[in-house]
């Protein structure tokens, strides 16, 4: 919804531009007219357009997360759960909608009501074409649909002339256009585009008017506008005929000598305007997810039937892990003894001083061999050993989703540190080779929620024997507890598993929400429960209050 808002306003925006720069000068003011309320109903619709001779379709990307980060085996959701009270589970930004929404609703009515106070205190006279409403004590001129509201210290010299001028708006159904905008305020009441809008297309039915008196009586239009400084009411969506912001720009439009035709050919602008949005509106582009950490993440195309690593159902069976009781943790024992085993640190890095991270991905296939490796280091020289250690890699028995052999994305960090040993996994998680040298003190800011000396504590897990267990039991349970099975999604039968990665701060916030999943009104309410955890006493490692890193996978399912 944000993106479709944030899209009407830079179309309705360009629009605009193109008004003020290109046609606002010309005196096609009936063509100005079409054209300001075709946009606007153009920056509405075109967000939704998608035309598939357009379409480009950008790759899914997937930021394959280190496997340390996810803890959890996932909540499944489904439709069979109670639901909370339906206002307690809209989100804040769509209760002041809501409510700007109501007030701008109750302020037509307010305006609506001023007219009809009007015509109801004023003397009424019917005629053919309208309805003439004389109000006592007042100099008002305006129209409203069939009625012309009067004031009766009007100059009776220029009284023929306002109804000429009024008599075109009734009879172009001008006030139906004002209406349209005056419902689009209350729809967009924080859109100052509208307005603009409503402002621009007011000031043409006049410019439209006082061209189609000015026909027959120029001069008497001249003395009408200039006679008298008029006080008027401020209701928006009326043609008021005395407006002083406008009448120098009136006397102005009168005077000014028609536009020549072969300017109508400006107008063919909106066709390359229209096709561009048409082409952006038609492209697919996929980057939900992003990495936790500030470094620019590597990212690996995931194929048509990919399962993440941390929440397949079986992982790949690394050779020796058969009959191992974790085979997860078997895995990546594995994985650490083979890189043991295997590297060497190029002497030419060792050399040249060459240390850093090498951002690993590869896929562990159906087949169980690997591919699609791809990397991102400091230098050629790591990233040329790292990809030869991942090559030697045997083949798996390949993990498994709903008890069919899939493509499982898997990641790690192999780091190379000019040190006095060898050692291969750090305390945040990284695997570690070196020579020559210390090995220097890191300075941890964020550590996985695996691997933390102290976990954040929940509210209510201050006691527990297990604060770990005691966290996720707690987690689950807020998940259950806030759920709400989107209405939309249930008759639109959307289902699936969301991937949700966040952290708890130092201060024990919930910040950096991430999530994948298969359709934004679930990702939408997963993240609506995220953000409603209480604040937690943040995690601690070497005693210092850290960042930590936190996933879970929700599941939502339809009975």
């Amino acid at each position: 919804m944000i993106q479709y808002i944030i899209e009407c306003l830079a179309f309705q925006l360009l629009f605009l531009v193109v008004y003020d720069v290109f046609l606002k000068r010309e005196t096609f003011f009936q063509w100005n007219r079409a054209y300001l309320i075709i946009t606007f109903v153009l920056s509405m619709l075109l967000p939704w357009i998608k035309i598939e001779a357009l379409k480009t379709t950008v790759s899914e990307d997937f930021v394959s997360y280190p496997v340390f980060l996810w803890q959890l085996e996932g909540v499944e959701l489904s439709t069979t759960q109670p639901k909370t009270n339906w206002l307690a589970s809209l989100p804040t930004e769509y209760i002041i909608f809501g409510l700007g929404v109501i007030v701008s609703g109750l302020y037509f009515v307010f305006k609506l009501n001023q007219i009809y106070s009007l015509k109801k205190k004023g003397t009424i006279r019917y005629y053919q074409d309208f309805t003439k409403v004389v109000i006592k004590k007042s100099e008002v001129a305006f129209s409203f649909f069939k009625n012309i509201f009067l004031g009766e210290e009007i100059q009776k010299e220029n009284e023929n002339n306002i109804i000429a001028h009024e008599l075109v708006h009734i009879k172009q159904w001008h006030s139906l256009d004002l209406l349209f905008f005056e419902i689009m305020r209350i729809a967009f009441w924080f859109n100052p585009l509208v307005y603009v809008y409503q402002k621009k297309v007011s000031e043409l039915h006049e410019f439209i008017a006082d061209s189609a008196v000015a026909k027959t009586d120029k001069k008497g239009q001249y003395q009408t506008l200039l006679a008298e400084a008029f006080q008027t009411d401020n209701i928006s969506f009326v043609n008021q005929f005395f407006k002083k912001s406008l009448i120098k720009k009136r006397i102005v439009m009168i005077s000014k000598e028609r536009s020549k035709k072969i300017y109508q050919f400006k107008y063919l602008l909106l066709v390359p305007l229209v096709l561009g949005m048409l082409v952006y509106t038609s492209c697919e582009l996929d980057n939900k997810e992003t990495s936790v950490e500030a470094e620019t993440p590597l990212k690996v195309t995931v194929e048509q039937e990919s399962v993440p690593f941390a929440i397949v159902d079986e992982v790949p069976i690394f050779p020796g892990c058969e009959n191992a009781v974790d085979k997860k943790a078997c895995f990546q024992e594995k994985i650490n003894e083979h890189i043991r085993k295997n590297f060497n640190y190029p002497i030419d890095a060792q050399e040249s001083g060459i240390q850093g991270r090498v951002l690993t991905l590869f896929i562990i296939g159906a087949d169980g061999k690997i591919k699609n490796i791809k990397m991102r280091g400091p230098d050629k020289l790591l990233e040329t050993e790292v990809k030869r250690i991942v090559e030697r890699l045997p083949q798996m028995q390949p993990g498994r989703q709903d008890g069919k052999a899939v493509n499982v994305p898997f990641s790690i960090p192999v780091t190379f540190k000019l040190a006095g040993t060898s050692s291969i996994v750090d305390k945040d998680g990284l695997i570690i080779v070196g020579y020559n040298g210390p090995k220097e003190k890191k300075n941890v800011d964020s550590v996985p929620f695996t691997l933390v000396d102290e976990v954040p504590i929940f509210p209510g897990c201050e006691n527990a024997a297990d604060k770990k267990a005691c966290f996720q039991e707690s987690m689950k349970n807020h998940i259950k507890k806030h759920f709400n099975y989107p209405d939309e999604a249930q008759e639109l039968g959307v289902q699936g598993r969301v991937s949700l990665l966040f952290m708890i701060s130092k201060d024990g916030s919930i910040k950096k929400i991430r999530k994948r999943g298969p359709h934004e009104l679930l990702e939408n309410e997963a993240v609506r429960i995220i953000e409603r955890l209480p604040k937690m006493q943040p995690g601690k490692h070497e005693g210092k209050e850290v960042d930590v890193p936190f996933a879970i996978p929700i599941t939502f399912k339809l009975n």
